[in-house]
């Protein structure tokens, strides 16, 4: 069996593993999310990052491979974000502010990600459940969120009941609405939801039906 060397680069010069990777996650980030699953191409991703499809292939294994990877380094970022998340010297309507904003402003400063996890959700999350990284394991920020709830309800301050899923699941809900929605929104409605004079309205209307949602109290029914 012939083993697979590492392909160079122009001219004979050996590359820097480490950098071609991230410079070919980049670019198929921006196609991805520009094009969707099926229509990126990998000859156009090569195109854009001087580099070959047969490099990409040795890199990532194919299309598939490639966009898993794409998906991993997304939720990477925003992993990181939530577990560098300070909030232990807050009170429990404060640390859930805090949260919702770092949600918020997460989203906005990534479009493209809020575009892969639509692109995902239309191949039905296949890439994700096969990837060694993401599955079923959810976001280590659930354990933050239910430490905060404890924390409320000891204080009487949030009421019993609420699940940390649900409550990441609202404040995602409304983050990615207001990226992924923005041009229908808008031509329906006449409203921007990206307009930076209305950016902290939103962003305060967020925080407040969450603390809403948390301090109401639970009708029977």
């Amino acid at each position: 069996m012939t083993s697979v060397e590492e392909p160079v680069g122009p001219g004979g010069r050996v590359r820097d593993p480490a950098r071609t990777r991230a410079e070919i996650l980049d670019v198929a980030t921006r196609e991805f999310a520009r094009a969707g699953y099926d229509g990126a191409r990998v000859d156009e991703i090569a195109a854009r990052t001087r580099t070959t499809k047969r490099m990409i292939y040795y890199y990532f294994g194919g299309k598939g491979q490639l966009f898993t990877a794409v998906l991993e380094r997304a939720y990477g970022l925003i992993r990181d974000a939530e577990q560098q998340l300070d909030v232990e010297h807050l009170d429990p309507v404060g640390a859930i502010r805090r949260l919702a904003e770092l949600t918020f402003d997460h989203c906005e400063r990534h479009p493209d990600f809020v575009r892969l996890v639509g692109i995902e959700n239309v191949q039905g999350a296949g890439h994700t459940a096969a990837s060694g990284r993401l599955g079923p394991t959810g976001s280590p920020v659930l354990d933050v969120i239910r430490r905060i709830l404890a924390a409320g309800q000891e204080s009487g301050v949030f009421r019993a009941g609420v699940d940390a899923v649900d409550l990441y699941g609202v404040i995602t809900s409304f983050c990615f609405f207001r990226v992924a929605n923005r041009h229908t929104f808008g031509t329906l409605f006449g409203r921007d939801l990206m307009d930076p004079a209305q950016r902290a309205h939103y962003r305060a209307m967020l925080s407040d039906m969450v603390i809403a949602y948390l301090t109401a109290e639970r009708t029977p029914g």
